[in-house]
Formats: structure tokens, sequence, C-alpha cells
């Protein structure tokens, strides 16, 4: 599932990671020398939902701090054999990964789905 059809499947979840990110960027924007009326402009506009699926599908990690910010935990860990596995409260992954990053993935699949349900 990519970032995109993470954002169309779970559209609560979607509008909490897109405003995250909004603020994020925002904040890159702390330079007094911007005009106020630009930065409320920013604010006002939506991000197009392809570009968050693109941040998403590049840096899925980049989210954990979003769902730590809505209590939605995600905690990977290794095994003795080098295999990576994500756990979110009771739920743990069905299998290992090889890869880190395709763990924190399948991770984010699964908190968008709680996220989206709890609000």
């Amino acid at each position: 599932m990519t970032g995109l059809d993470l954002l169309e499947s779970y559209p609560k979840a979607g509008q909490v990671v897109k405003q995250w990110f909004l603020e994020k960027m925002l904040e890159g924007l702390k330079d007094e020398n911007l005009p106020e009326d630009f930065k409320k402009y920013v604010r006002e506009h939506d991000i197009d939902d392809d570009k968050i699926g693109k941040l998403i599908d590049s840096s899925p990690r980049a989210l954990f701090d979003v769902f730590d910010e809505n209590d939605v935990y995600i905690e990977t860990v290794i095994d003795t054999d080098y295999n990576f596995w994500w756990k979110i409260g009771d739920i743990q992954s069905p299998i290992g990964y090889a890869r880190r990053k395709d763990a924190d993935r399948a991770a984010i699949i699964e908190a968008f789905k709680l996220l989206n349900e709890k609000l």
C-alpha cells in the first residue's frame, strides 16, 4: 500500500498526518523576515495528497512522531536472525522483515488503521 493509498483509505488519520507535515513545514518558516500573511496563506492551503504520499513512501519512520503524538506507539525490534519486527500495543507483525524500512512501512500501515479508528 502506497502513502497515497493510506491517505485515501484512512481519511481521518490522513488529515492528522497532513496537518502534522504542514506544521513541520511551518516550523521551517520561522524566519522573522517572512510576512505573517504568507505564513497564514501556507497554513490555510492544503498540501497535495500525492506530495504527502511521496514523503510517506520515502521515509515511513518520519511518521513515528505523529503517531506518538496521538498515542499510537510503534516499536521496531531486531531478532537474533537479523529480522525486523514491529509492534503497536498488543499487535505484532505477523512476519519478520529483512530490511528495517520494510518493517517500518508495514507498521505505518497498521498505525494509520489504528489512528483512523481512534479518531
